[in-house]
Order: C-alpha cells, then structure tokens, then sequence
C-alpha cells in the first residue's frame, strides 16, 4: 500500500464562517481521487522552528513550536 501526505493549509476571508475552508478540503480531496488516491484522514503535526541567530547576534527572533494540517490518501 502507497501513502501520501499533504499539506493543507485553507484560506478564508474576514465572513469566518466554516464552509469555505469545508470546500478547499473537499476540493483537494476531490482532485486525488481523480488519481486513485483514497482519502485517510487530516493530521495535525506539530514542530519546533530553530532559533535564528541573526548576523553577529542582531535581527535574531526565538525559537517557536507551529502546527501544520497535512491530508493523508492511500492507494
């Protein structure tokens, strides 16, 4: 069995309703399918960003922990 991850990261305007981002993940679930890929599921993965130092210390910014969306299909 194949895996693919990835990435979904949906826009939406200043309306913040639920439906346009329903009908990015709809769409982009669509458009595998058209492949053969199966959707699995929709994942949060969390990860550390390494400070940055800056040049000789100056214009460094500080370590942060992020979530990203990543779509998981099968085939």
């Amino acid at each position: 069995m194949k895996y693919k991850v990835v990435p979904f990261v949906a826009s939406i305007d200043n309306k913040k309703t639920s439906k346009p981002v329903a009908e990015q993940l709809e769409e982009l679930i669509q458009h595998y399918n058209l492949d053969g890929w199966k959707y699995v599921g929709l994942e949060s993965v969390t990860t550390y960003v390494q400070p940055n130092n800056g040049c000789f210390g100056f214009g460094g910014s500080p370590g942060f922990t992020t979530s990203r969306q990543m779509i998981v299909f099968n085939k």
